[in-house]
């Protein structure tokens, strides 16, 4: 009988003691838990601290292996469809003179101007001019920008791809049209501007690495001219014409090449 009682007593005993240190691993893991609760003890610190380390290699990337500033030359060709492509003779080169500011590897603006000459003849009387015959019209087109372009990721792509250094632009442009009448001493130059904007895309080729590139850039233009609704250029029925252009409407559409200097 007293063996039996000693038997129950260890018995309870050792249930004692592990229920104590299972309540014991309780309090510690709500303890830990009461600590993630806590100020300074955050879950996302980690990650936050990771974000920003992350961001700060790459800056310190950039101000080692990026371009910040770009000077761009460019000569190339300015084309239109519609009523103008078919009234306009275009004269090439188109000029084109810019800078480019790099924010990352990736986005930059562009700040430039661009300058074409097209031409028009009008051998017969029209609405504008029913005495005498307008003949040659000298057209200059004077268009000043501001573009954003985006550099696309070329890490996994071939090594083509990569080395011509692809990017997407936009632009808002601001199309300064003249208009100027040599065969007519009286006439007065018609000027005026309109709001444009342009989507596109250019290549970058490396001709030393960092510092000089050539640049191809292609890009369309709408463009609310100034003339474009003109009926000053429309054929003059009344006096017996048959030709001329009910409109000046049409887009445009630009080919560029650049020599890119960079610092």
């Amino acid at each position: 009988m007293r063996k039996f009682i000693v038997l129950i007593f260890v018995i309870l005993f050792n249930s004692s003691l592990t229920l104590a240190q299972t309540v014991g691993g309780a309090t510690d893991i709500f303890s830990a838990e009461d600590d993630d609760l806590n100020i300074g003890g955050d879950i996302f610190t980690d990650f936050s601290e990771d974000v920003d380390d992350a961001k700060v290699s790459e800056d310190e990337r950039f101000y080692r292996y990026g371009r910040f500033v770009s000077f761009n030359v460019g000569i190339g060709l300015t084309t239109f469809d519609g009523n103008r492509g078919i009234a306009y003779e275009n004269n090439p080169p188109s000029l084109g003179l810019s800078f480019t500011f790099f924010k990352d590897f990736q986005t930059a603006l562009n700040l430039g101007f661009t300058y074409s000459k097209h031409s028009m003849f009008l051998p017969e009387r029209v609405v504008g001019f029913p005495d005498p015959t307008p003949g040659n019209v000298d057209v200059s087109m004077l268009r000043v920008f501001l573009g954003y372009r985006y550099y696309i990721e070329t890490a996994n792509l071939g090594t083509a791809i990569t080395y011509s250094n692809p990017y997407l632009i936009t632009r808002l442009e601001y199309w300064y049209t003249t208009n100027k009448y040599p065969d007519m001493d009286d006439a007065p130059n018609d000027t005026g501007g309109g709001l444009g904007a342009a989507l596109g895309f250019g290549l970058e080729f490396p001709v030393e690495i960092k510092e000089s590139f050539l640049g191809l850039e292609f890009l369309f233009h709408s463009v609310n001219y100034h003339d474009k609704n003109t009926l000053k250029y429309a054929a003059d029925t009344n006096n017996g014409g048959t030709f001329g252009y009910e409109d000046l409407k049409g887009n445009a559409y630009s080919t560029m090449l650049y020599y890119v200097w960079s610092w």
